[in-house]
């Protein structure tokens, strides 16, 4: 089984859900699977599915050497996204599967190379008489031009064999088309020149066909967003609202046909553009593997398409599979469904340099998504905006108001904020839904939609008080989706009277089941969701479980490894006796699989829900230290409203979380922290940091992952911040911070039960702080931290478990500062969660000892293990965690560590010693390519850093060629002993002529160590990095791992770690899981 290693924009959490759906699948037919994904946050890499875990890139050199060693009978290729794909089709062409004698289960290779390369597909189409967006595909600029001159502008231009959309775009004119395809090609062997459909529906269909050519549609969906936004990036709307059944007939036919055309087994969606004037459409392109939107309607349906996909695979036929959700029918039924299911994407582009380009189009920047379940499309849609993000109450105005110019310029070009201009139109400008529909060529049934929901916040401002909204309108207010806290805003009142008031004229939610059949079959699913449109539950309330907080929607910051917490802890609770309710609304996790928890609520997080659905069910308490920062943030609000909050008590959350009072806890206990102070103003800001020496961290109280955090070395920089960062909370004042330069950063991940600790794990970061922890290169065991350090470290973790009574997880960054020769070294706590973090899975696998089933009994205080300190044991296998960064996808972005989080994922790989686990590692995150020998290397940054001279002497004894763009550092490096540096032309504003340059100096990487980052656009550093990342060359741009790699190149390459995949050759970090631990799953 190859997954899809680390996480990325446009290759996600799906990927870990269909691969641990399809890996249950094999457990019950008594199959051992052996997994290859390098992602260690999730939870198919836990060992309940895989006998085997390799945590390895997902490269084909990899992957063969793994089928060498293992000898598997077969390949499942579709369940690990684009890069399984790729990987399978290349291996098949090598001959190493035949060779090998694997055998390729589920779709055909030959069905797969066919999807994937435009000409074949074409053809394939044109066979059955389907018509196909009209494309042509190109190896080289000139060809693209011509090309769009036969096809005639407007043009979109794609790379094959590329995720989400990568390097993509539309083209109005020739100039255009030229840059694009300069990019494309840097990404992508061949890329498609099609005609331009923008404005035209888009529809997609999921389809499964078994081996006996058995078909059914699973599912069919549309996007809210005409053509033109890539679907990863659009709102889509399940089931489709705005087709005609004979437009719903014609499509579904249309995809039948392709699907057996091409031989699919297993699932594989199809997507559409429909022109709405007229019945003209064209298949865009049909993905023959499991996808997001697969996961997507997996979830909307209650179908489950991996584990059916998977089944196929091994020979079964639909009519003998049952149905594995309702139990009662065959999987040869196609869903129906009783309700509407709406996806919004999550981009969260404000964490990037203001550099970043806002506006979305073909190619994916979103990432991660939510989905709501409503009974109507207001109310599933109301829902949806909630979770994206739990500042917005609704449909609303959001942010500042634009100019009218500027407001019809993001309703005509889509930004990720589309939605709210679309509420300024409606609500402040008085736009008609003609108008709106004119500029943005949104259906016109989605814009009246929109209009009822205008009407009825009409209404209710109109009221004015919370008395004088009588029950009809409270009724139709809750129906369209309002929040309680949404009405008391417009009747200026607070949540908790609302809630009082409307629960005394007896309007509460009702629960439903996802039933996939519509009622028409009895269905005992345990899937449910609460709406407003209905008069009677469907279940009974008579288990009174234990809720679990799940983690919501994917975003910088929290990620999957959120989700493996909540998976793992849910389990716990079921193997104590415990009935288990999960609570959670992202449809890329396990965690909303239908048989993890005894119940499933595809529910919002907020306050209100939680109450709701604890209400109902008569709950005996709520776990909310296993689901990221969300359920943490209510949860002194649930104690507060006379819920039992398990574990830590919230009042002592809150204590961690409130500066003030975390910093008298830890003086009373005896514990190091830097000087710190909390200012109202720049003056008191700039009195702290002269006193207590430049530089200074500055941050507003009650963070995300760092929002607008910042290090500041002098005077003008903190003013400038200040007022960037002021405007984040005025009601919050901001804490200034001294920064401990050159200092290393530790990671204590721990859990701890009535104040006593039970488990503890210390990882180093190999980064110095100032890179934010979620970004940092992760050592475990650590390789450079003396014993005594250790001993006190445990000491610290002790203290705090006991200082803040902690009962669960709990995670500490520690800053510490080496001492003089004969003085100890500064140990201080910069920061504290009393909940479990992003490392949990992390130190949990590679330790083998799973920190969440030990904190799962100490938050409910049964079976309580002894203390043991996992630390002590010696061990002879050392793993490094890699963050995974999407810069690619995000153009514009400066490639920059600093403060403030801007990984997606992350990856880790095991080895002997730091340098092979390291190289290993960076190895897995995706896309990225070990440079030749002999090619060259562009150097630039900070020449103080003393990395600098250690790097190019070492690469240049390797035999790479140096290069570098100023002249301060070619004067620098010649003066080195042994190395010479030769000084390039480098064009700043034309990425052509860059382009040019890289390839006659045979550049294949950059090492770039500068201070800050790029003032401008055109910084000669800010380039060197943003033309890494576009042209797809890794780029180091740290000291401490720059140098971490080259030392590792210095010990791979005589053992030949640059040459391809050689039979027999298998490189020695090529072990599973079990060998590298010992311990078995």
């Amino acid at each position: 089984m190859v997954g899809s290693g680390g996480l990325s924009i446009g290759q996600a959490g799906e990927f870990d859900y269909s691969g641990s759906q399809a890996m249950k699948a094999l457990r019950e037919e008594g199959i051992d699977a052996v997994l290859i994904n390098p992602n260690i946050a999730t939870w198919q890499t836990s060992h309940q599915l895989a006998s085997e875990v390799y945590f390895l890139p997902i490269s084909v050199d990899y992957v063969a050497y793994v089928l060498e060693k293992e000898r598997p009978d077969g390949i499942l290729l579709t369940f690990g996204g684009q890069s399984a794909l790729n990987v399978g089709i290349e291996l098949d062409r090598m001959g190493v599967l035949e060779r090998l004698g694997v055998q390729v289960l589920g779709t055909p290779i030959r069905t797969l190379e066919v999807s994937e390369d435009r000409d074949l597909f074409v053809q394939a189409l044109k066979e059955i008489d389907i018509p196909v967006a009209q494309s042509t595909a190109v190896s080289s600029v000139n060809a693209a031009l011509d090309a769009a001159d036969k096809i005639g502008y407007p043009v979109i231009m794609r790379s094959a064999f590329t995720l989400g959309g990568l390097g993509s775009g539309f083209a109005n004119n020739p100039e255009e088309l030229r840059d694009l395809a300069a990019r494309g090609l840097a990404l992508s062997p061949q890329v498609l020149v099609e005609r331009s459909m923008k404005g035209w529906k888009e529809v997609e269909y999921e389809v499964v066909r078994d081996g006996a050519d058995n078909t059914i549609i699973c599912c069919n969906m549309e996007n809210f967003d005409p053509l033109g936004t890539h679907t990863g990036d659009s709102i889509v709307v399940a089931p489709s609202q705005t087709l005609t059944d004979d437009e719903y007939h014609m499509l579904r036919s249309a995809a039948l046909k392709v699907i057996r055309h091409l031989g699919v087994v297993g699932e594989c969606n199809i997507q559409y553009a429909l022109n709405p004037n007229s019945r003209e459409y064209c298949v865009i392109e049909v993905n023959a593997r499991l996808s997001r939107s697969s996961a997507l309607a997996s979830k909307a349906t209650g179908y489950p398409l991996a584990y059916t996909a998977a089944k196929l695979a091994l020979g079964y036929t639909l009519p003998e599979l049952p149905n594995a959700v309702t139990k009662t029918t065959t999987a040869c039924f196609e869903p129906s469904l009783d309700y509407i299911v709406t996806k919004i994407p999550k981009w969260d582009l404000a964490k990037f340099s203001s550099q970043v380009n806002r506006e979305v189009g073909s190619s994916m920047k979103s990432v991660g998504e939510v989905m709501a379940i409503g009974r109507t499309f207001e109310e599933s849609l109301m829902k949806a905006v909630r979770m994206v993000d739990p500042r917005w109450v609704g449909f609303e105005v959001f942010g500042k108001r634009m100019e009218k110019e500027q407001l019809d310029n993001v309703l005509q070009k889509p930004t990720d904020m589309r939605l709210f201009a679309i509420a300024q139109a409606m609500y402040l400008e008085g736009y008609t839904v003609d108008r709106i529909h004119n500029l943005t060529k949104i259906d016109k049934w989605f814009l009246y939609k929109l209009e009822n929901i205008v009407e009825t916040h009409r209404s209710l401002t109109t009221a004015g008080s919370v008395q004088a909204i009588d029950a009809e309108l409270m009724t139709r207010a809750k129906r369209m989706g309002f929040a309680d806290v949404h009405i008391a805003s417009l009747v200026n009142s607070n949540e908790v009277a609302v809630r009082a008031y409307r629960k005394s004229l007896g309007i509460v939610p009702f629960v439903k089941r996802i039933d996939t059949l519509a009622a028409e079959f009895p269905a005992y699913t345990n899937y449910l969701y609460t709406t407003y449109n209905a008069s009677e539950h469907d279940v009974e309330f008579d288990e009174h479980g234990t809720m679990v907080l799940g983690s919501g929607v994917y975003r910088i910051g929290s990620s999957v490894e959120f989700d493996w917490c909540a998976v793992t802890c849910t389990r716990s609770l079921r193997d104590q006796g415990v009935r288990t309710i999960m609570v959670n609304y992202n449809p890329e996790t396990v965690s909303t699989d239908f048989d993890e928890a005894d119940r499933l609520y595809f529910e919002e997080l907020g306050w209100e829900r939680v109450m709701d659905i604890f209400e109902l069910e008569g709950a005996q308490g709520i776990v909310v230290s296993v689901g990221g920062q969300l359920p943490q943030n209510i949860a002194l609000r649930l104690k507060e409203s006379g819920v039992k909050v398990l574990g830590t008590d919230p009042e002592n959350i809150d204590m961690a979380e409130d500066r003030h009072k975390f910093s008298s806890v830890l003086d009373k206990i005896g514990v190091d922290q830097p000087e710190w102070t909390e200012v109202t103003s720049v003056e008191a800001a700039k009195a702290f940091a002269e006193r207590a020496r430049y530089p200074v961290l500055i941050r507003p109280s009650y963070v995300l992952s760092g929002a607008a955090m910042n290090v500041v070395f002098e005077e003008s920089a903190l003013e400038y911040n200040l007022s960037a960062a002021a405007s984040v909370s005025p009601l919050h004042p901001v804490v200034v911070t001294k920064f401990i330069e050159g200092a290393q950063e530790i990671d204590v991940d721990a859990v701890a039960h009535q104040g006593r600790l039970l488990v503890h794990a210390v990882s180093e970061h190999v980064e110095n702080a100032g890179v934010h922890s979620g970004d940092a290169t992760l050592v475990l065991p650590p390789y450079s931290l003396p014993e005594l350090d250790m001993a006190r470290l445990k000491e610290i973790a002790q203290k705090v478990a006991a200082g803040f009574d902690i009962s669960g997880p709990f995670n500490m960054q520690i800053i510490r500062k080496a001492g003089a020769v004969g003085e100890k070294s500064k140990l201080k706590v910069i920061e504290c969660n009393l909940r479990a973090s992003r490392s949990f899975p992390f130190v949990s696998k590679v330790l083998g000892h799973n920190f969440i089933e030990t904190a799962a009994a100490a938050i409910t205080g049964v079976n309580v293990p002894e203390p043991v300190d996992v630390m002590a044991q010696a061990r002879d296998y050392t793993s490094v965690k890699v963050a995974q960064f999407s810069w690619t996808r995000l153009g514009g972005a400066d490639p920059f560590l600093g403060v403030e989080m801007a990984s997606t994922g992350e990856v880790a790989s095991f080895g002997r010693d730091v340098h092979e686990a390291y190289w290993a590692s960076l190895l897995s995150t995706t896309g990225f390519r070990v440079p030749r020998e002999k090619s060259g290397v562009l150097i630039g940054g900070d020449i103080t850093a003393p990395e600098m001279r250690t790097i190019a002497t070492t690469l240049s004894n390797l035999g790479f060629r140096l290069f570098c763009s100023s002249q301060v550092i070619e004067e620098f490096l010649n003066d080195l002993p042994y190395v010479s540096a030769k000084r390039i032309f480098f064009p700043t504003k034309d990425k052509r002529k860059l382009r040019e340059v890289f390839d006659e100096f045979d550049i294949q990487c950059v090492i770039n160590l500068a201070r800050s980052r790029g003032k401008s656009v055109t910084d000669e550093d800010y380039v060197a990095r943003r033309n890494a990342v576009d042209f797809g060359l890794p780029l180091l741009n740290n000291p401490r791992t720059a140098q971490l790699f080259v030392d590792s190149l210095a010990k791979k390459m005589p053992q030949g770690g640059l040459r391809k995949y050689v039979e027999g050759r298998i490189p020695s970090e090529v072990k599973s899981w079990r060998e590298f631990t010992g311990v078995r799953g």
